[in-house]
């Protein structure tokens, strides 16, 4: 029935009319499915959904802050050099996200992309003077998803520029992360401890979740020791979050080692104490 209906209205309206048309009914049901971000996806035809799998993946990790006010970055407009193409997935954002304000930027000029709760810079994320000015603009953030060149040394500099910028129990998240094995990239599949894939950067982070275990004396913690309390891998796709890593160890004192353990399993001792 519903291919007969499409069928009438291809032949009676305009192309034009017909994504009028579309423009409504993705608006109406994006209203009535805005707590479902798969639906969503498909509905505004982003690649977060079919193409890649990374929908269920941000529903289940930005399910609990959907209904707050929040700040949103996404990286990345989409649709190449084409001025009125792209901005998909800010537009599904916009109605996952009901109150936040969602910002993007790209290299090319997508302001004509831009509507209410949408705004959108032009530049580069390898440029540091212009991330330092988006984010004096727009403040912290609580979000910020890296959808942009997928050059893994982007990757890595805008993280390291950017993360300082999220708020208190705020979420990084790194989309394709597959470039970090292709080499027109900055990726290598041959040598998998590669320190300048952003695979080897992120893994090497989860070092600092545990810095406090550390059995050197002397050691000052990083920014990212003190302020990455979790990391998550998915197929393409990392989270990282930040909150104050200041859990402590039950051994271990201003990374020395607590005399008396050696040669013992001071975990079960400190649990029968």
């Amino acid at each position: 029935m519903w291919n007969v209906v499409k069928g009438l209205l291809k032949r009676l309206l305009s192309e034009r009319q017909r994504g009028i048309l579309r423009g409504w009914y993705v608006r109406a049901l994006s209203r009535m499915r805005s707590g479902d971000l798969i639906r969503l996806a498909n509905l505004h035809r982003t690649d977060k959904w079919d193409s890649h799998w990374y929908a269920r993946h941000y529903e289940k990790h930005f399910g609990e802050l959907r209904k707050k006010k929040l700040k949103v970055l996404e990286i990345g407009v989409g649709g190449y050099s084409d001025p009125l193409e792209g901005g998909n997935s800010l537009r599904m954002w916009k109605y996952y996200f009901p109150r936040a304000m969602i910002y993007s930027f790209d290299i090319y000029d997508k302001s004509a992309l831009q509507e209410e709760r949408i705004s959108i810079f032009q530049g580069s994320q390898s440029d540091a003077i212009f991330l330092q000015k988006v984010c004096r603009e727009i403040g912290p953030l609580d979000i910020i998803i890296d959808d942009g060149s997928h050059v893994n040394r982007d990757v890595i500099a805008t993280f390291q520029h950017l993360f300082p910028m999220l708020n208190p129990g705020g979420v990084y998240a790194v989309e394709d992360t597959q470039t970090s094995y292709w080499a027109p990239y900055g990726g290598d599949s041959v040598h998998l401890d590669n320190p300048d894939t952003m695979m080897n950067y992120f893994k090497m982070l989860t070092d600092s979740l545990n810095y406090q275990e550390f059995d050197r004396p002397g050691y000052v913690p990083t920014f990212f020791d003190k302020s990455i309390v979790s990391i998550h891998f998915y197929h393409n796709l990392v989270f990282v979050y930040k909150g104050d890593n200041n859990e402590g160890s039950n051994v271990v004192r201003n990374n020395v080692l607590r005399p008396g353990t050696a040669g013992a399993d001071p975990l079960i001792e400190s649990h029968d104490r």
